[in-house]
């Protein structure tokens, strides 16, 4: 199909799939849970973290988070001791663990108390949006931690595509007027935004000829925002939803 033809076929699935009912079995259903800010954007930040595996099994394990933070994450962010942190002991989702969210506590509440908080970290428009990620894992890192810890965080300057990030971001970026995404971000663009690149996203952009290159990374990342882009530069992002329902529900 030519470009008129994509963008038509693309347009029409973005309706289909961005709306509340999207939300059923997503992860994004977590964040949902809350009204708070700050809430809201530590309760997606943790449940897009371990975004990775079974959907059902991601939402099960996001829940967990929350109960063990008493589901008030803000409050246990920045209230914690170690007391607290011994009650995470034996969570696990894949390789993510109790060690690893103990550790996501602490970095959270260096990042509220010591930086601005989540939005403040992201929002700094001197440096493009993929390089802010990459500096975000430094702060984040700055506190004392184990090693292993850091493979939770992508870094796209080291060839990552960081799709849980970037979806992260979609999330409290984009302001979709359709109950999925919350736009509480302003200091970000929604034209910035990068696609959460996938299995599924990515295979269905290759179908669709809008990328070429076969590995889901950084390269791969600009390949598919540059083709988003031409679709729609002011909120490519929005074809996420295509690309992930054509490919994970629709089977494409």
């Amino acid at each position: 199909m030519n470009q008129t033809e994509l963008k038509e076929f693309l347009d029409e699935k973005v309706l289909l799939y961005n709306n509340p009912s999207f939300i059923v079995d997503d992860p994004v259903q977590i964040p949902h849970l809350y009204t708070q800010k700050e809430d809201i954007e530590i309760a997606g930040f943790l449940s897009a973290t371990i975004a990775w595996g079974n959907r059902k099994m991601i939402i099960k394990n996001a829940h967990k988070m929350m109960a063990l933070m008493g589901n008030s994450p803000y409050d246990f962010v920045m209230h914690h001791n170690e007391d607290h942190l011994d009650a995470l002991e034996g969570f696990v989702h894949r390789t993510f663990n109790s060690v690893d969210l103990a550790t996501f506590m602490q970095a959270l509440q260096h990042i509220y108390r010591n930086h601005g908080g989540l939005e403040a970290v992201f929002s700094d428009s001197s440096l493009p949006l993929q390089a802010r990620i990459s500096k975000f894992k430094t702060i984040f890192f700055e506190i004392q931690h184990q090693q292993r810890t850091q493979k939770h965080i992508s870094d796209p300057l080291k060839g990552s595509a960081a799709k849980r990030i970037n979806m992260y971001l979609r999330w409290l970026v984009r302001n979709d007027n359709a109950g999925v995404d919350f736009g509480l971000w302003k200091g970000i663009s929604p034209s910035e935004l990068s696609c959460p690149l996938d299995v599924h996203s990515g295979n269905m952009a290759r179908k669709l000829g809008m990328l070429k290159r076969t590995q889901n990374d950084a390269k791969a990342l600009l390949e598919l925002d540059t083709a988003l882009r031409e679709l729609d530069p002011i909120d490519p992002v929005k074809y996420d939803f295509a690309l992930f329902g054509l490919g994970a529900i629709e089977k494409f």
